[in-house]
């Protein structure tokens, strides 16, 4: 029983660290812009799909992450170039309309050019191993590489907005933007940088996650709700909060999925237990949100008020 709790610790905190990966591009796109990206699930659909071409054109798999990571990159780079800059002084509304319709696009141009079929990307044998871990665990390596890579990449973000120059100007950006303006710094040219480090993140994101998933089309649309919980939990436009949301999402929504029949069956009916486990278990992160939103509107830990 302890083998099997820790790992499906192991597998929530899996979950978390691809969730930030996606919710922190999503929430300092916010953070800085003010712009809502219903089509950032996409950018996640397409490093998945990204990472299955350069792979087969390369035969490498860290290349190909790589690859895809810069590929969903440029095509956030044009989407904003294009499109997100006449945005920005229209309503939210606006913002969620238009980005929905890119939803529709992207998943229509996917089925064009790959199918409507699944894909299922492969794995170099070194990553199709397990390795064993303390209290007879057994668990996969690549889903460990996923968590690293994860810190990592929170580690790097975290230096990056905190201690160098382009991340003083995305904070006073997301404090203060007139005032950033007014200094001399080129807010068109912060925002388009601040979307496409949001896009690469959500590549790499997809491309992680190929090997877990099945590629399909569609498939950024429920990561997307998970990573908005998430960025409503932590705080629109914290870091911080998106990292602390992402590893509390994920190991509530993968401890519900995998204990929660069990508890219930100790107070109810096997079959009530069967039938109401799953269900409160798909609910469970949405109930979160709801408390939080309660008793903490602006979230757990909210960035700066924007002047």
């Amino acid at each position: 029983m302890t083998a099997l709790i820790l790992e499906q610790l192991l597998n929530g905190l899996q979950l978390g660290v691809l969730l930030f990966l996606i919710a922190a591009g999503l929430t300092l796109i916010f953070g800085v812009m003010d712009f809502i990206n219903l089509s950032h699930g996409s950018l996640f659909m397409l490093g998945a799909y990204f990472a299955v071409l350069f792979q087969g054109l390369t035969g490498s798999f860290f290349l190909a992450v790589t690859l895809a990571g810069l590929g969903v990159c440029v095509v956030g780079l044009i989407f904003e170039l294009l499109l997100v800059r006449r945005l920005y002084h229209r309503s939210h509304l606006d913002h969620v309309l238009v980005t929905y319709g890119l939803i529709l696009v992207a998943n229509e141009s996917v089925a064009i050019l790959w199918g409507a079929t699944p894909i299922f990307s492969g794995l170099p044998e070194s990553l199709s191993t397990l390795v064993a871990l303390p209290f007879g665990i057994s668990y996969p390596v690549y889903r460990l590489l996923v968590i690293g890579v994860g810190i990592v990449v929170a580690a790097v973000l975290f230096w990056l907005v905190k201690y160098t120059r382009i991340g003083m100007r995305v904070r006073a950006g997301a404090t203060n933007r007139a005032v950033v303006s007014v200094m001399g710094v080129n807010i068109s040219l912060l925002f388009t940088l601040v979307f496409g480090f949001g896009a690469f993140l959500a590549g790499l994101a997809g491309a992680l996650a190929g090997p877990l998933l099945s590629v399909q089309p569609g498939m950024g649309e429920t990561v997307l709700i998970l990573s908005f919980v998430v960025v409503v939990i932590g705080g629109l436009g914290s870091i911080k909060g998106a990292l602390l949301a992402a590893i509390i999402v994920g190991l509530i929504d993968t401890m519900g999925r995998a204990f929660l029949r069990d508890f219930l069956s100790a107070f109810l009916s096997a079959r009530v237990a069967s039938e109401a486990g799953p269900a409160l278990a798909s609910m469970l992160v949405y109930i979160l949100m709801a408390l939080i939103l309660f008793f903490r509107p602006e979230g757990l830990l909210p960035m700066q008020k924007r002047s």
